[in-house]
């Protein structure tokens, strides 16, 4: 590797703190996760997909097809401190410089072709690519990285919501056919459908449904666990662990979702999470700010959430991923899982990302968890990232919550600088009168 590679790979970011024990073990499960998805897809030539996150896992994990998820992967690079070195490549291919990179780092892996330098030596051909056609450069990174990695890329509608409840997530659970409309879900389940047609054609497993609905009732139990924790952090005083510690509690379990392993962590970081509360013990020794986080996770940099905890007491209460457990995945199955699992699917960006579901959760929340301010993410190459993410910002505002919108990206850490983002985040809590 040249001076400049070996600069521009030099890591942006700082560790995070770890309080819980399950937080260690998480990420431990997560490292052997990968070592054995390794063994079954490099060396034992496996047939596996990659896949959005926004799209039905479960299927996968019913016919026990491994899966890489396209911004698990995304993020396990960028903690490589590799996606500076990619994207430099994308741009000498002739990609444009402002190419949506949450979406095109495994791409751009993949068109790096560098066994020395990709995590694995570089990905195997997949069986198929899985993306719903979220925003236009989907369908475009996909395909491309399908012809790259000579496969099939499976796409997915993304038809409009025409039932627009800014209160969706009070009724999701139970309504979810209303909520998120019959049509919408028929479309989704008979996508499903073709997809699991392809899969038992190309790898000679079959599809159970009623091991999908055994699946779907363990999810719900996992997804309780989360959410009973969520709950207890939002009414909790001091909080109890930030979302350095969250994140990793709820998305390496979430990867999993259904699995023994899966429900049973769960539980022990819900029960961590009470033992904390029960005894007084907060992220912060002396908490006098909460802070919410507004996007998807600083991976090359996840110190960060944590660096104004002690100077100022500022702690990061909330981010999406936890709390999302409940409204997101929380489903009465009501004896028809695959339209339950569409249900979950299919607004799954939606929720998270467009105005009125994304801004009205979040205001929801915002006052749930006695927020004092809010930090948001927005990269400025994401289209999707910024759909509903000024509207909501607005509508935190109106509400009484001051925030600071960070021009950043959660995996290209090119224009990071960890002191320069921390000061930026303490300059703003004096200036709106929050510290």
């Amino acid at each position: 590797m040249s001076a400049a590679e070996k600069t521009a790979a030099a890591p942006s970011g700082q560790r995070s703190r770890k309080l819980l024990a399950c937080t260690a073990e998480a990420n431990a499960y997560q490292k052997a996760f990968g070592i054995e998805l390794r063994r079954r897809v490099v060396e034992e030539g496996e047939p596996f997909a990659i896949v959005q996150a926004d799209t039905p896992h479960e299927i996968f994990h019913v016919m026990d097809i491994p899966i890489i998820t396209n911004q698990w992967w995304s993020a396990y690079i960028s903690a490589k401190q590799l996606s500076n070195r990619y994207f430099d490549v994308m741009v000498e291919k002739g990609y444009p410089k402002n190419s949506c990179k949450y979406c095109s780092l495994g791409l751009a892996c993949t068109l790096a072709n560098d066994p020395s330098t990709a995590p694995w030596g570089g990905l195997p051909t997949p069986t198929v690519l899985v993306a719903r056609m979220t925003c236009d450069c989907i369908q475009h990174v996909f395909g491309q990285w399908a012809q790259a990695m000579g496969t099939e890329f499976f796409a997915m509608e993304a038809p409009a919501w025409e039932h627009k409840d800014p209160q969706w997530f009070a009724k999701s659970r139970g309504d979810w056919e209303n909520v998120y409309d019959a049509d919408r879900i028929a479309m989704m389940v008979a996508e499903m459908r073709d997809l699991i047609t392809l899969l038992e054609n190309r790898t000679g497993r079959k599809f159970d449904e009623a091991k999908l609905h055994h699946l779907m009732e363990r999810i719900n139990e996992q997804e309780g666990y989360i959410w009973e924790a969520a709950q207890a952090i939002g009414n909790a005083r001091p909080c109890p662990v930030s979302i350095a510690e969250q994140m990793p509690n709820t998305m390496i379990p979430q990867w999993h979702r259904g699995s023994d392993w899966a429900v049973a962590h769960a539980k022990k970081f819900r029960d961590q999470v009470m033992e904390r509360i029960a005894s007084g013990a907060g992220a912060a020794a002396n908490e006098k700010i909460r802070l919410m986080w507004i996007g998807a996770g600083v991976w090359h940099d996840p110190g960060f959430y944590q660096a104004l905890e002690e100077k100022l007491g500022a702690v990061f209460v909330w981010s999406m991923y936890m709390p999302f457990a409940g409204p997101a995945y929380l489903r009465d199955v009501q004896g028809r899982p695959m339209d339950a699992l569409a249900s979950r699917v299919c607004s799954m960006n939606e929720v998270l990302h467009l105005p009125p579901w994304m801004n009205g959760w979040m205001v929801s929340e915002a006052e749930r968890c006695g927020i004092d301010a809010c930090v948001v993410l927005l990269p400025p190459d994401n289209r999707l990232s910024q759909s509903g993410t000024k509207i909501t910002a607005a509508a935190l505002e109106a509400a009484g919550v001051p925030v600071l919108m960070i021009d950043a990206d959660m995996v290209d850490a090119k224009n990071w600088d960890h002191a320069k983002m921390v000061g930026m985040v303490d300059s703003f809590l004096h200036q709106r009168g929050v510290a």
